[in-house]
């Protein structure tokens, strides 16, 4: 059992290396939740822009935000180049190319939420959401109560990388149904069950309980193959 879990952890970093390699632009502007909450606070009507598309926008964002396409060359007259401007998506790859965009074209503070809305989102902060139903706060410690592992998937359906996560999580469902219980929980059904647990720091993000207690969690998986099989080894 232990070789098999080793082989699908082993293909599931291999699928989602890419997700952990971090843009080479200047990072110097790459804020964590606190920090962009503090600076929007700072401002009388903060220009905050969702980079995300228009679909995913109109079922999550941050009280404030406006949704803009970088393509659209109008952007540019919705927004005040004096003024600081908040940049964020799913993780930092839209956010970061708009932020760029925006430095070509005379922003000279423009600040970049690192860890995009999953951050935000994991750090309580206020979220506009359209969210009515899915998995609450009481039926989640049920489920982690009830079983003595227990492999947790916070994502979004919209994000790519958690997509490539998606497959072998099938596969863990299957194969090991009887040792391993898996719970995925996605943004656009349960924002509030991620803000409780209070640890989400970016998507896709994974925790593993044992008879109730993490004994791993990461955001990301790549490069990790050597600390999972440790945890899943003296989990099982």
């Amino acid at each position: 059992m232990i070789k098999s879990l080793k082989f699908i952890i082993g293909a599931l970093i291999l699928s989602t290396s890419v997700f952990a390699q971090k843009s080479d632009v200047d990072k110097k502007n790459w804020v964590s939740a606190d920090i962009f909450a503090e600076k929007i606070q700072k401002q009388q009507k903060a220009q905050i822009i969702d980079a995300r598309s228009a679909e995913e926008f109109a079922q999550n964002h941050i009280n404030g935000a406006v949704n803009l396409n970088p393509q659209d060359a109008s952007f540019i007259e919705k927004l005040n180049p004096a003024q600081p401007v908040f940049v964020y998506s799913i993780a930092n790859g839209r956010s970061v190319a708009f932020a760029k965009e925006l430095a070509t074209k005379g922003f000279n503070e423009v600040y970049v939420l690192d860890g995009g809305i999953g951050t935000w989102v994991g750090h309580g902060k206020a979220l506009f959401t359209t969210a009515k139903k899915g998995l609450n706060i009481n039926d989640f410690n049920n489920i982690v109560a009830s079983n003595k592992l227990v492999l947790v998937d916070v994502g979004s359906k919209y994000c790519g990388s958690c997509k490539k996560v998606k497959p072998i999580l099938e596969s863990l469902k299957k194969e090991h149904s009887d040792a391993l219980k898996v719970v995925e929980i996605e943004l656009e059904e349960s924002p509030q069950l991620i803000a409780s647990l209070k640890r989400v720091t970016s998507f896709p993000y994974l925790i593993l309980y044992k008879d109730g207690k993490v004994t791993f969690e990461r955001s990301g998986i790549a490069e990790l193959k050597g600390v999972l099989d440790t945890a899943l080894a003296q989990a099982l």
